[in-house]
């Protein structure tokens, strides 16, 4: 089994994944609960300035990176590679790790239902919006 990663795919879902954090915290239609639920002010991201996008930028490029790997290795496994079979990558991902441990930190910090729903969610898209394009470009 060899691993034929597609650079191309990695910078494209890493850019579908900028695009979809960026849509989710930074405007409609979320980002008036993820505020509510936050306590983030207009003010608070104001003064944090562009340093988030330093932190978004490589995890997003780790994260997609990642998936591209994981959609190659069962891509080899299977001997095909389907589109679904890479989304099911991401949301297998997600459901294992991304959800359990948001679910885990979350819940010892106490945040709200509300908010650990609005962060999963995001990471469902997120994953699920960059093993498309991966998918896709594969």
């Amino acid at each position: 089994m060899e691993l034929n990663i597609n650079w191309l795919a990695v910078v494209v879902a890493a850019a579908a994944g900028m695009g979809i954090a960026m849509v989710w915290y930074g405007g409609w239609p979320f980002l008036g609960v993820w505020r509510e639920l936050t306590g983030v002010t207009e003010e608070d991201s104001k003064r944090a300035g562009k340093a988030p996008f330093a932190v978004l930028l490589p995890s997003i490029l780790v994260t997609a990176l990642v998936l591209a790997v994981a959609c190659s290795i069962v891509s080899g496994f299977f001997g095909s590679d389907p589109l679904w079979l890479d989304l099911a990558v991401g949301f297998a991902i997600w459901l294992g790790f991304s959800l359990t441990t948001l679910a885990q930190h979350n819940a010892f910090e106490q945040k709200p239902t509300r908010l650990i729903v609005l962060n999963n969610a995001y990471q469902l898209t997120l994953f699920l919006g960059m093993t498309l394009a991966i998918g896709l470009l594969q």
